[in-house]
C-alpha cells in the first residue's frame, strides 16, 4: 500500500509539472500544446539530423575525400555522426539496447516494427556501431530520399531503397541489413496498440531465403509514446491510400523510456517458403512486443519508466 501511494504521489507531482510546463510554453507561444509538441519535434529531430550531415560535409571538404564510402577514411567521420546520436538516444530516451548477443558475427537480416519515427532505429545503428563496431545497412521508403540535405549522410551509413538483388548482394557480402515490412503504413496508422500492418509482404523474407541468412527480430519499447501520429482520422489515411504522400502530421518528442530488444534469430531453412518465412518474422517480432510492451501505451507510465531508477527489465 506504502509503495503504491508513493507511485500515485510521484505521477501527480509529474502530471502537475507537464500541466505547469505545457502553461508556460502556451503563453509564450500562443500556441496550443500538441502544435508546441509539434513544433518542438521538428526543431529537435531534424536538428540533430541536419547537424549530422553538416558535420559530415566539413569532415569531407577537409580530407578532400571522394565518393568511396567503404573506404577506412571514412571511418573518424561516421564515428563522429554515431557518437552524435548515441548521445541523444541516451540523454533524451534513456536508450537501451538488450540482446545484441543474438546479432550473429556474420550476415543478417534485420526485422523491427517501424514506430511513427525510425528514431530507435537510428539510436539502435549508432550504439550497435559503438559495441561492435558494426554497421548496419538500411532499406528505406523512397521519400526518404528527397529530404535535401542528407543524400551524403544516407550514402555513409549505407541507406538505400534497393530492389530484391540488391539486398540480397548486400547480405552475400557479409552485411547487416535492417527492414521494416510495416513501412511508412505501419508508422502512420499503427497506434497505441502496435499492432503490425505488414499486409501480405513477403519480398524481406525471399531476400533472407535467397542470401541464405537468418532473420532477427527487433522491436523498442515505448515507441509509440516518444512520438505519434494522426493517422486516427479518416482523411489522413485516404489522402494517403490515394498519393502515397507522407501527409500525416506527426506530433511527440516526448522523453520517455525507449528499449530496444533483439530476439532470437530466426535460421535459414531452405524447406520453409518466403511466405511461412514472413510469418514466423512477424510473430516474433509480436512475441518481443508481448513481452516488453503494456497496451495500449501511455505516455504518462512510458515517462515515468524514463525517470524510474528501480525499472527492472522484463
Amino acid at each position: 500500500m506504502l509503495s503504491r501511494s508513493k507511485s500515485s504521489i510521484s505521477e501527480q507531482k509529474l502530471v502537475n509539472y507537464m500541466i505547469y510546463l505545457t502553461d508556460i510554453l502556451e503563453e509564450l507561444t500562443g500556441l496550443e500544446c500538441p502544435y508546441i509538441m509539434l513544433l518542438a519535434f521538428h526543431i529537435v529531430l531534424f536538428g540533430v539530423l541536419y547537424l549530422s550531415s553538416l558535420l559530415l560535409h566539413v569532415y569531407k571538404r577537409k580530407y578532400l575525400l571522394n565518393g568511396d564510402y567503404s573506404s577506412k577514411l571514412w571511418d573518424n567521420g561516421r564515428q563522429m555522426v554515431i557518437c552524435l546520436w548515441d548521445l541523444y538516444g541516451k540523454l533524451w530516451h534513456g536508450y537501451e539496447l538488450h540482446g545484441v548477443e543474438n546479432i550473429p558475427e556474420g550476415p543478417g537480416l534485420i526485422v523491427y516494427y517501424h514506430g511513427a519515427t525510425p528514431i530507435d532505429y537510428l539510436y539502435f545503428l549508432a550504439r550497435l556501431c559503438n559495441q561492435k563496431g558494426r554497421l548496419c545497412h538500411s532499406v528505406a521508403d523512397h521519400f526518404t530520399f528527397k529530404i535535401p540535405g542528407i543524400k551524403l549522410l544516407l550514402d555513409i551509413f549505407g541507406v538505400m531503397h534497393g530492389g530484391r538483388e540488391e539486398c540480397v548482394q548486400i547480405l552475400k557480402n557479409g552485411h547487416l541489413l535492417g527492414v521494416s515490412p510495416g513501412g511508412v503504413r505501419e508508422a502512420f496508422f499503427s497506434d497505441e496498440n502496435y499492432n503490425l500492418l505488414w499486409g501480405n509482404r513477403k519480398g524481406f523474407a525471399q531476400v533472407a531465403i535467397d542470401a541464405k541468412v537468418p532473420i532477427i527480430p527487433m522491436f523498442t519499447q515505448n515507441l509509440r509514446e516518444g512520438y505519434r501520429t494522426l493517422g486516427k482520422i479518416w482523411s489522413f489515411r485516404w489522402l494517403y491510400e490515394y498519393t502515397r504522400l507522407p501527409v500525416v502530421p506527426l506530433y511527440g518528442g516526448f522523453p520517455v523510456k525507449f528499449r530496444t530488444y533483439i530476439g532470437d534469430p530466426i535460421p535459414y531453412d531452405p524447406n520453409v517458403t518466403a511466405a511461412e518465412l514472413a510469418e514466423k518474422a512477424k510473430t516474433a517480432i509480436q512475441s518481443l512486443r508481448d513481452r516488453h510492451q503494456k497496451t495500449p501505451g501511455n505516455i504518462l507510465r512510458a515517462l515515468l519508466e524514463r525517470f524510474d531508477k528501480h525499472q527492472k527489465d522484463d
